[in-house]
Parts: C-alpha cells; sequence; structure tokens
C-alpha cells in the first residue's frame, strides 16, 4: 500500500470491484436516495427545508457530528409524504444498487416515520413491494427488508414497528433492526419487541457500538438476540468482546466512509476494520446512508482493499463473506456465488 495514497483513492482494482458481483447488507432506504431524488422531492415539498439545489444539497449533507446527520437525516425523511414519493424512492435506490453490481441487497426501512408523516401502513407496503418486484424483473437485483425501530423515537416506535412488522410485513421482511442515535437510547428497552420479531422469524439486526463504546454491542447480543451488529467498531475497545464475536462467528456490518463523515473515526487510516479482521472477527463492507456521505458501496469496497490489503481474490473473499452472513434464499446465494466465482 503507497504512503502517499489515501484509502479509497488506489484505482488497482477500480474495474475490478466495479464488475464484482456484491451483496449489501447495511444500507438505509431515505439514506440512499440520489441528490437529484432528493432535490426532485425538495421542489415537491419545500417547507420541508432540504435544498432544492443540487450544490447546495452537497453542503446540507456536511456533517458536524452524529447527532447533526440524525437531524438532517430526519429532515429528508419529512420529503416522504405520499406512497408515490416512497415509490419513486425505492425504484431509483435499488436501480442505483444494480448500477453498482449489487446482487442482493437487504434495504433497511424506518415504516414509522413515514406513517407518522400520514401514509398508512397498508400503502407503504404496498408501496415498497411493488418497486421491488418492478426493479428485481428489470434489473435482476434481489432485495430484502429489514424494518428497524428508529431509537430517538421510543418506545412507541418501537410498539408500531414491531406492529408493522408482524401484523403488515410482507413475505419479503427477514430482518427487525435498531438504528438512530445510540446515546440515551439504551437497548435493553427494546428486548420485548426483539423477542416478538424472533419469535415471527424475522433475524435480529441492531445497530450497536458506533457512537458508543462496547457495552452496547454487548447489550444487543445479550437483550437483543443480535445476529449481525450494525457497525460495531467499538468493540475493540474490549478485548474480551472481540473474541466473544470472533468465537461466536457475529458478524460486524462496517461502512468505513459512514464512520469518518459522522466523525466516530477520526481518521480513515485509524479505522478498526483491519485490527478486527485481523482478530477473527466476520467483517462485511457496505455504504449506509451513501449519497449522504458522498459515497457509494463500490468506493467502500476501494477504502476496504486499502484497509485490509486486500487483492482480487481478497474482494472476492469479501464479497462472498457478504453473501454467506446474508438471510437470501439458498438458490440465490448459490446463484450469486457462482457469479462471484466466475468474475474474472
Amino acid at each position: 500500500m503507497s504512503d502517499t495514497t489515501a484509502p479509497g483513492e488506489r484505482t488497482a482494482y477500480a474495474d475490478f470491484i466495479a464488475g464484482l458481483p456484491k451483496a449489501e447488507l447495511h444500507v438505509h432506504h431515505v439514506g440512499s436516495a440520489r441528490p437529484e431524488t432528493v432535490a426532485a422531492l425538495a421542489a415537491r415539498h419545500p417547507d420541508a427545508g432540504v435544498p432544492q439545489d443540487l450544490a447546495a444539497l452537497k453542503d446540507f449533507f456536511t456533517f458536524t457530528d452524529f447527532a447533526h446527520f440524525i437531524d438532517v437525516y430526519l429532515a429528508t425523511v419529512a420529503l416522504l409524504r405520499t406512497p408515490e414519493d416512497i415509490h419513486l424512492l425505492t425504484r431509483e435506490v435499488i436501480e442505483g444498487l444494480a448500477a453498482q453490481r449489487v446482487r442482493y441487497a437487504e434495504l433497511t426501512m424506518t415504516p414509522f416515520t413515514s406513517v407518522r408523516m400520514g401514509i398508512p401502513i397498508e400503502a407503504y407496503t404496498e408501496a415498497i413491494e411493488d418497486a421491488r418486484i418492478t426493479a428485481e424483473r428489470d434489473t435482476g437485483t434481489v432485495v430484502r427488508w429489514i424494518y428497524d425501530i428508529p431509537g430517538e423515537a421510543g418506545l412507541e416506535s418501537a410498539d408500531a414497528t414491531i406492529s408493522y412488522a408482524v401484523d403488515h410485513g410482507p413475505a419479503s421482511l427477514v430482518g427487525f433492526g435498531l438504528g438512530g442515535p445510540e446515546n440515551g437510547v439504551p437497548r435493553p428497552q427494546f428486548k420485548a419487541h426483539f423477542d416478538r420479531a424472533r419469535a415471527a422469524g424475522l433475524h435480529s439486526v441492531p445497530h450497536s457500538g458506533e457512537s458508543t463504546g462496547p457495552e452496547t454491542i454487548w447489550d444487543a447480543i445479550r437483550e437483543l438476540g443480535a445476529e449481525r451488529i450494525g457497525h460495531g467498531i467499538a468493540a475493540t475497545q474490549d478485548p474480551r468482546l472481540v473474541e466473544y464475536l470472533a468465537e461466536h462467528r457475529i458478524p460486524l456490518e462496517i461502512s468505513p466512509t459512514s464512520n469518518l463523515a459522522t466523525r466516530v473515526v477520526e481518521r480513515i487510516e485509524d479505522h478498526p476494520i483491519r485490527a478486527l479482521r485481523d482478530a477473527g472477527v466476520v467483517v462485511t463492507v457496505n455504504s449506509d446512508d451513501p449519497p449522504m456521505f458522498g459515497t457509494t458501496l463500490n468506493r467502500e469496497y476501494a477504502v476496504a482493499a486499502d484497509l485490509l490489503d486486500l487483492d482480487e481474490g481478497g474482494l472476492r473473499e469479501l464479497a462472498t463473506t457478504a453473501l454467506d452472513v446474508s438471510f437470501a434464499p439458498d438458490d440465490v446465494k448459490a446463484r450469486i456465488r457462482r457469479e462471484i466465482g466466475d468474475h474474472a
């Protein structure tokens, strides 16, 4: 790795990464809105306070800290007021993933915020399902849903989200998560909601250990039955936790540029992904809220290539790992695994 090349700037594998079939496990619906989509929605709903100009949007998506990111994210959520808004965003997000050779994605949805904006859950579900089916037909990219609790909205949102998942969730819903700020949002308070989700056959995939310490990761495992951890980079602060994650093969969904953008990592060169990988922890690379952070999944793979010193074989292994720890149907896994193996 060159001492003068910042992680993510090396281009040796850019073409290889662009064509590499990939799985995306940690990517948010609203956070994946293309700037052009956000601008169009902002023009449709000017009272939301989101810039309609693309240059102004770039400044709008420059965050001072994690709390500021949450404020901006929620302002963008406020643009989604009709089922047609939801359908447009969903279709364009999936098309954007397909353009990066993402062959399978688990898209994290936060239905509570849309229902609070006045969209009935039945209409919300119909909109995302119609967009998913149409986009899969047109692009070949398979998508499954994860519904997450917006932690900042408290137990009311948790009660509603578990109801949306269990009582209204489509067959394509595979996981149950917890997002939003970690500070001041104890994970154990959501235990009953995750118990109910797991009893209904949904997988537990909460965010933890992004902007807080390792204790939130322990809580996610012990109280919420986490099968994967969103972010989880604070695990390096607790060697016993690192050993536990490695021993029990609990994968981390890591998004390096996101961690830099929200200031939970000061320098990308200091990102703990390599320490975690070298300790035997299963790591996957994801884009989180890509347009908001000025990134793409392909760029995150380029960052990972530098941080983990990966060659083409290592990049194939990274893509295969994400697929293996996904909740994709077995036939989809087998097909995409062959595609990864055939990629040159």
